[in-house]
């Protein structure tokens, strides 16, 4: 044991004198030069390096630098700037010049993507022949770099003259082997708008054939979205994916992809063309997709515990509103082809969504929309037209044997009827949200529905109870439902400003028949509705009463507020004129029977005056 920890002293003892004479005798300013001019050489970059360079010993031999910049050819800003660079090195290799880099590391550094410094070539400059085997003349040292690491850096990402992307706290670990090997660690954050993106990954990059082509496998991408308008506990999820690059022409393809976000789950492909209008193309398929789940809505009049949210602040929210101009849709094409087996939105089921959309520069156009919902289908065609300064949305929505009631209930509308809802029809708007649809959207539409119901209003019910107050010798049912039951009705509506114009009504059921038109006030939640209404059946009495009742159409006026309608029956008019019948009809037939005398000639005239 004496033995081994004097070989061990003695090989320690050797070690540090070794160093320290290499100290002494190699001076680090010398490899200054040779590394700008080979950063140069192989890339054009210009590589700035303040104050001399210096070796630090322990725990590793290193290099340390004073404050760097690197910069593309006619920049106006750095591409990289750090305080400080640390370079460490293997030591015997320095014997034979062979400066080898087991790993360059920058701290704080500043990573610019933006138009300043971006590369500017002077206009008509020859390009220069590239020898990749030629070394320098004037020096004899070699330059290998096994691994890089940037610590607590920053990255500054901008794009044209749009806002600034800040990426913080990056922290980044790139390991060579060599066989162009590349693992890659990652992990960073970004807050913007009150809200915060944090995410690490880790992947296995092959660069055996760079820069012609890089193949990837994304092996960990772990993410958190939280903030502002986001429920709590935030967004969450991770994925995985494999990425393959080519250089000519710039491809980028991820396939498969894998990614979750919270209990959801998507696979797909994804391919980009990276040109001066890149091109995008998805194709994204989920057995199941909540989206209440990851917004937090709540339905009003649900139970349940709602998910609390933490709001924007005011001028967070009008930021947002200023970025639905959806300008950034002219700065790409893209197709997307989507697949969700069972959808969630806004408290509804929705099966067997497939959506179809392409985008040209700003025109997006909505091939397919369409789905199963509440025992129905639907079909929602479109386009957006962001290339003028106010966007232009136009749909052609279709809707067959949908429940109205779930559509009511999931935009918080009052249930006040129900029943198996058609439509077809035509919608222009400037935005798809639920406000802009009630104060700017416009359109018509044809609407049908069968097997009603208007909740809360039973106009059956209504006009035979006002009828036998009238007059005793008809009444109506012992007992009635509180709703009026409609099995067949068909409308046109129009759509101006959040006002519904409602034409050409029609309706029809085994005990009643209607028609009329109105207007239906969402801005308000107010309605007003002028009906014709006929009783067919129900009545009990005099029979030639209620056989004249049957044929006879009612006024009635539906209006107010939708959680408390009010009504107007004009039942005296109609009952004045019904038993104004009656008696003409009783003077005419005695009139008849007596036509010869006197009595009934002078009443036939009266009753023709009349």
């Amino acid at each position: 044991m004496r033995r081994l920890l004097t070989a061990l002293v003695i090989l320690l003892v050797v070690l540090v004198a070794g160093m320290s004479a290499l100290v002494l005798l190699v001076n680090p300013n010398d490899f200054r030069a040779y590394m700008v001019k080979k950063v140069e050489q192989n890339s054009g970059y210009q590589l700035m390096l303040a104050g001399d360079l210096r070796w630090h010993i322990w725990p590793q031999l290193s290099i340390l630098s004073g404050h760097i910049t690197l910069t593309a050819p006619g920049a106006q800003a750095p591409l990289v700037s750090a305080e400080n660079m640390r370079l460490d090195v293997k030591l015997l290799p320095l014997l034979s010049h062979h400066l080898f880099v087991k790993q360059v590391m920058l701290k704080n550094a500043v990573i610019r993507l933006t138009p300043d410094s971006e590369e500017q070539p002077p206009v008509d400059a020859p390009i220069a022949p590239v020898d990749p085997v030629a070394e320098s003349v004037d020096t004899p040292w070699k330059l290998g770099i096994d691994n890089l690491r940037i610590v607590d850096s920053l990255l500054i990402w901008q794009r044209a003259n749009d806002e600034q992307i800040n990426v913080r706290d990056i922290n980044l670990t790139l390991q060579q082997n060599d066989q162009r090997q590349v693992q890659m660690a990652l992990s960073s954050r970004i807050n913007r708008d009150q809200r915060d993106l944090t995410f690490t990954m880790a992947a296995d990059i092959d660069l055996q054939h760079y820069p012609r082509q890089i193949n990837a496998k994304l092996t960990r991408f772990n993410y958190l979205l939280a903030g502002a308008d986001i429920l709590n506990g935030g967004i969450k999820g991770e994925g995985h994916a494999q990425v393959a690059y080519q250089q000519t022409p710039p491809h980028i393809v991820f396939n498969p992809v894998s990614i979750s976000a919270n209990d959801n789950q998507f696979t797909g492909d994804v391919s980009t063309t990276v040109a001066e209008v890149p091109a995008l193309v998805m194709n994204w398929s989920s057995a199941n997709l909540n989206l209440d789940a990851l917004s937090g809505w709540q339905s009003r009049t649900s139970s349940s515990e709602p998910q609390v949210t933490a709001s924007a602040p005011v001028i967070a929210s009008q930021i947002d509103d200023q970025q639905q101009d959806l300008a950034a849709l002219r700065d790409f094409n893209a197709q997307l082809i989507m697949q969700v087996d069972q959808l969630t939105y806004r408290g509804m089921n929705i099966a067997q969504l497939a959506v179809q959309a392409d985008n040209q520069r700003g025109l997006l156009r909505l091939h397919k929309l369409s789905g199963q919902l509440a025992d129905g289908r639907f079909s929602l065609p479109g386009s957006l037209d962001a290339r003028g300064d106010k966007p232009i949305i136009a749909l052609q929505p279709i809707l067959k044997q949908v429940e109205l009631g779930t559509l009511l209930k999931a935009f918080d509308m009052p249930q006040v009827m129900s029943g198996k809802f058609s439509m077809q029809g035509e919608l222009t708007g400037d935005r798809l949200t639920l406000p802009s649809f009630i104060h700017r959207w416009r359109g018509s539409a044809q609407l049908a529905m069968q097997e009603g119901q208007l909740h809360g209003l039973n106009v059956q019910q209504l006009v035979q109870q006002v009828m036998a107050r009238s007059d005793s010798s008809v009444r109506g049912q012992d007992t009635y439902p509180h709703y009026t039951a409609v099995a067949q009705l068909a409308a046109k509506a129009s759509l101006n400003q959040g006002r519904v114009k409602i034409s050409e009504m029609n309706a029809q059921s085994p005990l009643l028949s209607l028609d009329g038109s109105g207007t239906v006030n969402m801005m308000g939640k107010q309605c007003d509705m002028a009906l014709n209404v006929r009783v067919t059946g129900g009545w009990q009495g005099r029979s030639d009463l209620i056989e004249q009742l049957r044929k006879t159409s009612i006024p009635l006026r539906v209006y107010g507020p939708w959680a408390q309608l009010n009504y107007q029956l004009q039942v005296e008019q109609i009952l004045h004129k019904t038993l104004e019948n009656r008696a003409k009809n009783a003077l005419s037939n005695w009139v008849e029977k007596n036509k010869d005398s006197r009595e009934g000639q002078d009443l036939k005239k009266l009753l023709d005056k009349l």
